[in-house]
């Protein structure tokens, strides 16, 4: 039977030193399902989307009317508007000086809201005692990866994790996905906001008036097929995503894209909120992988989103990323049937699936398979020291510093979740070094590093490890060695 600590570092967030000693591993794991808290006390005060869209939508409004009044009345007009500038910019400031002031501030305003995500991210899993169930969330946010490169998304990033994907964690995969492509942080990075129907009524106003041609944007319909639902190379085409991406027009953010047109043209709503706009909808009926999807404005990108998640090569695509993450880069053929058979056999039920993972007999044994990623480590090694509050600034800076910054891999992919990525030399020499910092922030309280790692490394820690950790010269040497261990690095 599987010990708890190595069951608490495969399947959760690796152990505490004052959790619960569970003897039923699959049953404690099945559990979490009804205690888990969509909206943990971590959250209580950290941004909220009306805080964060509102932001943008008034740092995006200042900058246009700084724009239009230097076209109209000039700098005076420009100075009195900047003189009540949140950022301060100086009454004499020409309009570049109030746009790159605004701009400014409003990544600062930003950045402090990703901070706050941040910190609440961290300090609900180092308090969370459904880790079972956080750790899906974590694994559901790198699937549907968004890179907060840009100043709409820095503050917008954190939110998708916790209004689309914690609240379906627990539900239908379909309804996930759904969640994930309606909310605003997707819809901006992959820049379906700006995606315009060529013959819908706002398409043909803009050729018409010969500025520019209306753009279709395919960005979301390639990730949505390629990524999030049916995965690479399983039967669809180039044409497949093109009609995708022309039912999806007219899916945009009310508030923060196109202004004033957008207000003219029906999209309705608070800052941040989804909207369908129709005048941007391309009319007509669409053909996806041989099947035909009426005209039928929002419902028809919905329909078809529907029925990507519900795709037998979904279920695949899904079994296989879980198996991966559990089981190992090169995860059994058995655990992936399973996984995708219940997958369908659920109608995508997430529970359902989760459980095939808590039974697994390949899940069982007590080798440890897979390298933690940073994000892994630096959770697991503050849970291990038994921390329960910190702030989102350091956190950020450390992962950043390991190599995984938050909401940040770069490209709509995610985050690697294979060894190779992660395991490198200079990758190592910087946990040694995170872990020694971790381990002097907890220096000053007495603790046997030998007593804890016997307590929270997996399987109570080798023969080689505690010796190790009992020649330490010091509680923090002997803490520091522990986090750096290498059934530590591993779950």
């Amino acid at each position: 039977m599987l010990d708890f600590t190595t069951a608490a570092a495969r399947f959760g967030l690796g152990a505490r030193p004052d959790d619960p000693r569970l003897a039923d591993v699959r049953r404690g794991l099945e559990s979490q399902f009804e205690r888990f808290q969509q909206k943990p006390a971590a959250f209580a005060s950290a941004p909220t989307r009306v805080a964060v869209a509102g932001s943008l939508a008034d740092y995006l409004e200042e900058t246009r009317m700084f724009r239009a009044q230097n076209m109209g009345a000039g700098k005076a007009a420009v100075a009195t508007a900047a003189a009540v500038m949140p950022g301060g910019m100086p009454v004499d400031g020409t309009v570049k000086d109030a746009i790159q002031a605004s701009r400014k501030y409003a990544r600062q305003t930003a950045r402090d809201q990703y901070l706050a995500l941040v910190g609440a991210r961290m300090n609900a899993a180092l308090t969370t005692d459904t880790p079972f169930v956080e750790r899906m969330v974590h694994f559901w946010a790198n699937h549907f990866a968004i890179s907060i490169d840009k100043l709409t998304l820095i503050g917008m990033g954190g939110l998708l994790e916790t209004e689309a994907i914690r609240p379906n964690v627990l539900g239908k995969f379909s309804d996930m996905v759904l969640a994930v492509e309606r909310h605003p942080a997707m819809l901006l990075y992959l820049d379906q906001a700006q995606s315009i129907g060529p013959d819908s009524p706002a398409g043909q106003w803009i050729a018409a008036r010969g500025n520019r041609k209306a753009g279709l944007n395919e960005n979301l319909a390639r990730e949505i097929m390629e990524l999030h639902t049916l995965g690479v190379r399983t039967g669809y085409t180039q044409p497949d995503v093109t009609e995708f991406a022309r039912a999806m027009t007219g899916w945009t953010v009310s508030g923060i894209t196109r202004g004033p047109m957008a207000r003219a043209l029906g999209a309705d709503g608070s800052p941040g909120d989804f909207v369908f706009v129709p005048a941007l909808h391309e009319p007509g009926d669409r053909t996806i992988m041989g099947r035909r999807y009426p005209a039928a404005g929002e419902v028809q990108a919905r329909q078809v989103m529907l029925d990507l998640a519900a795709h037998p090569a979904t279920a695949r695509h899904i079994g296989t990323k879980l198996a991966r993450h559990f089981a190992g880069d090169t995860p059994p053929p058995q655990l992936v049937d399973r996984l995708a058979t219940r997958f369908v056999d659920s109608g995508g039920d997430l529970p359902a699936v989760y459980r095939v993972l808590a039974e697994a007999p390949e899940l069982q044994g007590p080798q440890l398979t897979k390298f933690k990623t940073p994000w892994d480590w630096s959770v697991s090694a503050l849970r291990a020291v038994g921390a329960k509050q910190v702030e989102g600034q350091p956190i950020a800076g450390m992962l950043t510093q390991l190599g995984q910054p938050v909401w940040r891999p770069g490209s709509p992919a995610g985050y690697d979740d294979l060894d190779a990525s992660w395991a490198g030399p200079d990758a190592l020499m910087r946990r040694v070094e995170a872990a020694s910092r971790i381990a002097t922030r907890v220096g000053g309280v007495k603790v046997d590093p030998r007593h804890l790692a016997a307590t929270v490394l997996p399987a109570g820690g080798s023969a080689t490890t505690l010796a190790a950790i009992g020649r330490a010269e010091s509680p923090v040497e002997g803490i520091a060695l522990m986090l750096c261990a290498p059934e530590f690095m591993r779950r």
